[in-house]
């Protein structure tokens, strides 16, 4: 069914099921390497490549909870579509040093929940943390790259996706953030790290498609926040840092669950961050009325403007809702204008359906666009923003089913809408998870086929598209992966 927004007052109906927040209790319940999927409908030829997948896949450990769903062992799945109406499918636990450790011991070593005196040796003593890379996956120069927010990025064999091991890129410091941001301009893709310490700052880092990654600077913080993403334009790196901060006494001590970390301290404001990529010692840095964002849309310069599209939040309760029974709270998409010169940001909403997770044209990133994709309604609809005419196409799914964020997929350089949206879904009526995709010009009359594993997938909260891309194999000629 096709709606067109805006529509104020919105509101889903409390028998759809299944929720969002259903799908952050389940344990994966089953480990593979690449199998043939169970196809519904026709694939689109031509269509070669590989959808990674990532999220939380194991939400309580030798019969203990996870206090917060952000720290659950990260689980990575990948479905690789070869282009002749076929699909392979593979998940995989990421196991990294702290799990096996777990394993190993045969019982719980890191989290929120442990035992105080656990915790403080963790802390102060030599137990560390755990790198549960279990936000993001990318795919940068050939290497599968599973992310999380605090710690560096964690390497997978893209042929089974067996863990490697941490890596450092021979460049990052503590954290390589979960949200790196690709620049079609410059070839290149941007992210940012938080160094923590009496002095937290921004490090910040570029990975070109060729060559060496390289670290481009840092900036001083306010204070030590829970920042989750930022956005890049052609010419810039830009940061709202909330001020969601971490509590450092209550860290220190661990006092409290993984959620009582973390304060919103809304009289500190906003700190806008404006780095310019070619000289980012420049950069501008001032404070704006209070609001929290998980995600951004897309950025681009107008003028002596920067014009940055997002989810926009009033405040934090999203993050505590994520641990609890309450309903997440909603965001909106907003626009901020940006005027370093007169160190000023205006805020304008552009819609009043609640939304989530989105996307835009692969060579649109960082520079003007014209169409976003998001989903909306906890994950049960998936939405076309149209900025020129400010209105909302969504597509409601079936009842029983539920999405993940959609990834485009281009067939045009020149269209916003030609190509495939791709994105998970799970069949609560199954309790079965696969893959869809969509044209994306004709989106609201649903998928065209749907690649399905033969098993539930836990929730992703997001992934990216790998190309195949040709090497020679002198045994067999051309080859793809």
């Amino acid at each position: 069914m096709l709606h067109t927004d805006p529509v104020p007052g919105h509101a889903v109906s409390p028998a759809r099921q299944p929720r969002f927040e259903d799908l952050m209790t389940r344990n994966l319940s089953r480990e593979h390497g690449f199998e043939a999927l169970d196809v519904e409908g026709n694939l689109p030829e031509g269509l070669r490549g590989t959808l990674y997948r990532n999220g939380p896949g194991i939400f309580d450990l030798f019969g203990a909870r996870y206090d917060h769903p952000f720290e659950g062992d990260g689980a990575v799945n990948a479905v690789r579509f070869d282009g002749r109406g076929g699909a392979r499918g593979a998940v995989r636990i990421t196991e990294s040093a702290g799990l096996r450790a777990e394993r190993q011991a045969g019982r719980r070593l890191f989290g929120s929940s442990l035992p105080w005196w656990r915790r403080m040796w963790n802390m102060h003593v030599g137990g560390g943390t755990k790198n549960t890379a279990n936000t993001n996956v990318i795919v940068w120069q050939e290497r599968v790259l599973a992310l999380m927010e605090a710690a560096r990025p964690t390497e997978l064999d893209a042929d089974d996706l067996r863990t490697l091991g941490e890596t450092d890129l021979g460049v990052v410091g503590q954290a390589f953030s979960a949200h790196p941001h690709y620049v079609h301009s410059r070839r290149a893709l941007y992210n940012f790290g938080v160094r923590y310490g009496r002095e937290s700052a921004l490090e910040l880092y570029e990975l070109p498609d060729r060559g060496a990654p390289r670290r481009l600077g840092e900036v001083p913080l306010d204070g030590p926040p829970m920042l989750h993403d930022f956005i890049a334009t052609d010419h810039h790196l830009v940061f709202f840092v909330p001020p969601a901060w971490v509590d450092v006494p209550r860290m220190m001590l661990q006092r409290g669950t993984f959620t009582d970390m973390f304060r919103w301290r809304p009289e500190r404001g906003v700190q806008v961050v404006v780095v310019p990529i070619d000289r980012p010692d420049d950069y501008v840095s001032f404070h704006a009325d209070a609001f929290y964002q998980w995600h951004y849309v897309n950025a681009f310069e107008r003028d002596r403007d920067i014009v940055v599209d997002f989810v926009h939040y009033p405040d934090f309760s999203s993050f505590r809702a994520f641990s609890s029974d309450e309903d997440i709270p909603p965001g909106t998409l907003h626009r901020a204008t940006v005027d370093t010169a007169a160190r000023r940001l205006r805020l304008e909403q552009l819609d009043d359906r609640p939304g989530e997770f989105p996307r835009v044209h692969p060579g649109r990133e960082g520079a003007a666009y014209n169409v976003a994709w998001l989903t909306v309604d906890d994950l049960r609809g998936i939405a076309r923003y149209d900025l020129t005419s400010r209105t909302l196409d969504v597509l409601e799914l079936p009842q029983d089913w539920i999405t993940s964020e959609v990834v485009f997929v281009p067939t045009s350089d020149e269209s916003e809408v030609e190509g495939w949206l791709i994105g998970q879904t799970y069949d609560a009526s199954r309790d079965r998870s696969g893959v869809s995709v969509y044209d994306a010009a004709r989106f609201i009359d649903g998928p065209v086929a749907t690649a399905w594993f033969d098993h539930p997938l836990p929730i992703t909260f997001h992934g990216n598209w790998a190309q195949a891309r040709q090497a020679s194999n002198p045994a067999t000629g051309p080859t793809s992966r």
